[in-house]
């Protein structure tokens, strides 16, 4: 039998000893199989966080929870379901309790940490290091986007007793909060992958923006890098907070000469999803496949090259990690839909957006030729928390939509009407409040040869309308 994540032992030890609030109500088992603070994860054996959110209060799912097979639940207020349905240990603070238990994660393992932060990218830079990782050791890293003040925690807490890499992807809503999450962490290797305009309405300029990200660099271990994008605005800004943070080794990616991981020119298969890349690493040639589509994908690339490098990790089994990739659900997955008479293209980039992923997604879609009478299709929905500079920021992508050929643009959202007042009328197609009402019309326009990009920030719900056209028009799967 293997060992369990947590034993109850290192649980109290790692929460301060004799939780503040009291005791432990129940018989715990020994050890516990991982942590959790979604009922819903529950499988067996767990320790379960009652965290209490802006919208919902954890302690609501604790009965649930221990019902469903954990062997702990973590609270900080206690009643009589609770009670009754297993071991409880009482804290005064449940995220405080998980924050520490994160901390003693990063504490006990011996896994070289990555540490991923950006304004685009850092989702699929993150998986694409995993995969990457996967193929020289055991890899830990948090499924989807678990990258806040919850997410991160948990993700060092799951870390397993034999990982050698663990990667932690950092996201922000506000300046002090990488900071925060990097003190947590303590990589060996910092990542930026870029600077762009998501969420500038909390820090006025890329310029903040580019100050925020760098406070990644205030957490990085003794001894370890930084892997800096040098093409992105303000790297100065970067390059600067890294050599002030002391940081042993800067490695930078780009397309300049002066770039350590050098992309030197990538070419993009976009109807198969895939782009060949030829890059310099420390000044040696490598040519190398990724099993995703874009210039931004091959710049991703880049990070995991120079991630390797700082580890002086072997890259022929890193290459062979890009090759496998697929993309994510909501981040450029591709479905076929059957439709009558032929098929059609949905690219799914559902799950968030900003100008500068939108510009990408956007050129991915302008270079898959549409077949028969087929259409470029573009359903873009609002970016959100772009502040007072958002209704410019939407206008601006007019260029873009015209250089992907787009042949019709549908919107959603008050903020996207403001691009399509910037496009020609004849590119119009509907537009709608909310994702939902454009289901009807979107499915009444499909046709054979169509190629569907869908891309808005998450709280705009287009995953659900790329779910619906996937799940209604399905072709035997997704594609490759």
């Amino acid at each position: 039998m293997s060992a369990p994540l947590w034993t109850l032992e290192e649980v109290r030890a790692a929460l301060g000893g004799e939780p503040r609030s009291g005791e432990l109500i129940g018989a715990a088992p020994e050890g516990f199989t991982g942590v959790s603070f979604d009922s819903r994860e529950i499988e067996g054996g767990e320790i379960f966080f009652a965290i209490r959110g802006v919208r919902m209060d954890g302690h609501a799912f604790v009965a649930e929870a221990l019902k469903r097979g954990a062997g702990l639940a973590v609270v900080s207020r206690v009643d009589e379901d609770m009670r009754a349905a297993g071991p409880l240990l009482v804290v005064e603070d449940t995220l405080a309790a998980l924050r520490a238990l994160g901390r003693a994660g990063r504490a006990r393992t011996n896994a070289k940490v990555v540490g991923v932060t950006g304004s685009v990218g850092k989702t699929t830079t993150k998986e694409m290091l995993a995969r990457a990782l996967s193929a020289i050791g055991p890899t830990h890293a948090p499924p989807g986007s678990f990258n806040n003040h919850w997410g991160v925690p948990i993700t060092l807490a799951r870390i397993p007793r034999q990982a050698q890499f663990a990667v932690i992807e950092m996201g922000m809503n506000a300046p002090g909060e990488i900071a925060d999450l990097a003190a947590m962490a303590r990589p060996h290797v910092a990542v930026v992958t870029h600077v762009a305009e998501s969420h500038i309405g909390a820090f006025g300029d890329l310029a903040g923006i580019a100050r925020a990200k760098a406070e990644i660099f205030s957490g990085v271990a003794v001894g370890g890098a930084a892997v800096i994008n040098v093409d992105a605005p303000h790297a100065d800004i970067l390059l600067k907070a890294a050599r002030a943070a002391d940081i042993e080794r800067i490695i930078t990616v780009g397309g300049g000469e002066n770039a350590d991981v050098r992309l030197l020119r990538a070419v993009n298969d976009a109807r198969n999803g895939t782009v060949s890349v030829e890059a310099e690493v420390m000044g040696q040639p490598v040519v190398f496949l990724v099993g995703m589509a874009g210039e931004h994908m091959a710049r991703n690339a880049l990070v995991v090259l120079a991630v390797a490098e700082a580890l002086g990790l072997e890259l022929a089994p890193i290459l062979q990690g890009l090759r496998d990739m697929r993309p994510l659900a909501g981040r450029g997955r591709r479905h076929t839909l059957r439709l009558p008479g032929g098929a059609a293209l949905l690219i799914d980039e559902s799950y968030n957006a900003n100008p500068a992923s939108m510009r990408a997604a956007l050129a991915v879609l302008g270079e898959i030729e549409p077949q028969g009478n087929g259409r470029r299709i573009a359903v873009l929905a609002d970016m959100l928390e772009l502040g007072e500079r958002s209704a410019a920021l939407h206008a601006g992508l007019a260029e873009a939509v015209e250089a992907a050929r787009v042949d019709v643009l549908c919107t959603v959202g008050p903020e996207m009407a403001r691009l399509r007042e910037a496009v020609p009328a004849h590119v119009h197609g509907p537009h709608a409040a909310e994702a939902a009402a454009l289901e009807g019309p979107l499915r009444e326009m499909l046709r054979p040869g169509d190629v569907i990009l869908l891309k808005g920030s998450n709280g705009m719900r287009l995953g659900a309308l790329a779910r619906a056209l996937a799940r209604d028009f399905a072709a035997g799967g997704e594609m490759a």
